[in-house]
C-alpha cells in the first residue's frame, strides 16, 4: 500500500471514530413523519430550554406545514415529546447548558 493511500485510510478511520461513544444510532427509514417528529422535539426543546423563549414563540418557530405533529412540554422533566399519526414520536430532553437538548 502506498504511503498516500495508507494516510487516507488512517484519516478516514479517525474521522469515522470521532463522536460520542454513548450515542445510540437509530436507523432512519426515510419516513417523513419520523423525521418531522424528531426535528420538532429537538428544535422545540432547544427553543424553550436553551434559548429560553416563550412556549407560544417556540410553537410558531417550529411549526411545520402541514401541521402533522403534536407536542407536549414537560417543564418539570425539561423535555418535549412529539407524536404524529399515532405511530411515530420522539422525545427530546434538556441535558445541560453545554450540551443543550438531545433526542432520547
Amino acid at each position: 500500500m502506498s504511503p498516500s493511500r495508507a494516510l487516507a485510510v488512517l484519516a478516514s478511520a479517525a474521522v469515522l471514530s470521532c463522536g460520542r461513544s454513548d450515542t445510540v444510532q437509530r436507523p432512519y427509514d426515510n419516513n417523513d413523519l419520523q423525521l418531522v417528529t424528531a426535528y420538532t422535539a429537538k428544535d422545540f426543546c432547544s427553543c424553550v430550554f436553551v434559548m429560553q423563549m416563550s412556549e407560544d414563540y417556540c410553537r410558531r418557530w417550529t411549526a411545520a406545514s402541514p401541521a402533522v405533529a403534536t407536542l407536549k412540554v414537560d417543564y418539570k422533566e425539561h423535555s418535549v415529546q412529539t407524536a404524529a399519526a399515532l405511530l411515530w414520536g420522539e422525545k427530546a430532553r434538556f441535558v445541560s447548558d453545554r450540551e443543550g437538548c438531545i433526542l432520547e
